[in-house]
């Protein structure tokens, strides 16, 4: 039994399958139970994050660019590791590419829609460069497989550019941790934090944290295939459910995120788990599937895909330098606007979706 559940967990077929066998009233239930999940999980984790912020005294965004993103990013990476290792290399750089897009595009233009994201550019003038070189160093990498390939034969990302992204990570949590403690900040704009009196125990804050992460996760990745099994009953097209279902099923540990962190008046963690899931799904997904095996480059990503991904990652970092206090509402419509424009696309151009 317990083979079973690792199986569903890490084999999309397997999943798939599952849901599959599952009649139309129990596939609601489980997608009724997945949201449940997913919200308190969420609210969980950013009760956690705003207590372990005072406790260190680290600016909330730089709690959200690091313990947040590598928790709401394990799904994509667990996945594309699973699946490299498994003989389907191919979904992994689909998963980085597709939710870099949905996370910047997508989360955080609804984000800037619905309240004022506060703009700290001590920490986002840095880790906003890397958001942008780290993705800009995996086309340039791209291009280069793709000019040493011999013609007819498909690029690929070797493992030793796997591992050397695993290193270019480890640099980069290193360097986030510097570049909060040298700010010498711990506001910006932030809402207030809670007062010594109103802390929880620290075990209880990381147990939040973790367990609020666990839920996210296991909501998520249990989800999506549910939700598609139904779209497939209603005879909604596949590349529809591609390009749409599975995309914004890997991003949805980040929309939850979104979610709870303005509801709760801490947007500054949006912000820092956008930019840090970014990044992490460049140096930490792709990184770690490209050591499992070597991924295969698409044709698609060259023409579609990677341009899609820089327009948008470029316009979020042109936002940065401009700003003084807050990112506006015409900056959300912007952002929104592209990756509707990329999602259209794919249909009426028929190019598969990155995922």
């Amino acid at each position: 039994m317990e083979n079973d559940i690792w199986r569903w967990l890490a084999d999309e077929s397997a999943l798939q399958q599952l849901m599959a066998g599952q009649s139309t009233i129990m596939l609601l239930l489980i997608i009724v139970v997945c949201i449940a999940m997913l919200s308190k999980g969420a609210d969980w984790m950013i009760d956690g994050v705003v207590d372990l912020a005072s406790r260190t005294g680290m600016p909330k965004i730089v709690i959200g660019a690091t313990v947040v993103s590598l928790g709401t990013t394990l799904p994509e990476a667990f996945v594309s590791v699973m699946a490299a290792y498994m003989g389907n290399p191919g979904l992994a750089l689909g998963n980085g590419v597709g939710s870099i897009i949905a996370d910047t595009g997508l989360i955080f233009g609804l984000t800037c829609l619905l309240v004022a994201v506060p703009v700290n550019r001590f920490i986002l003038n840095r880790t906003g460069w890397v958001q942008f070189s780290s993705a800009s160093l995996l086309v340039l990498i791209a291009i280069g497989a793709l000019l040493m390939t011999p013609e007819g034969a498909e690029p690929f990302l070797p493992r030793s550019v796997g591992f050397f992204f695993l290193g270019l990570l480890a640099l980069y949590l290193y360097m986030t941790y510097r570049w909060a403690r040298g700010s010498g900040e711990t506001g910006n704009g932030e809402a207030a934090l809670p007062s010594e009196d109103e802390l929880m125990s620290l075990g209880r804050a990381w147990l939040l944290v973790i367990g609020g992460l666990l839920l996210v996760i296991l909501g998520a990745r249990v989800l999506v295939p549910a939700a598609s099994e139904i779209a497939i009953r209603l005879s909604v097209p596949e590349d529809v459910i591609a390009a749409t279902m599975v995309a914004f099923g890997t991003s949805l540990p980040e929309l939850m995120t979104a979610i709870a962190a303005v509801r709760k008046g801490h947007p500054e963690i949006t912000v820092g788990n956008i930019v840090g899931a970014d990044v992490l799904n460049v140096l930490f997904v792709i990184g770690a599937a490209a050591v499992a095996a070597p991924l295969a480059i698409p044709a698609n990503f060259y023409y579609f895909h990677f341009p899609a991904m820089l327009i948008i990652l470029l316009s979020f970092r042109i936002f940065i330098s401009m700003n003084k206090g807050v990112f506006h509402r015409w900056q959300g419509v912007w952002l929104l606007g592209v990756y509707l424009i990329y999602i259209i696309l794919q249909y009426a151009l028929n190019i598969g979706a990155a995922h």
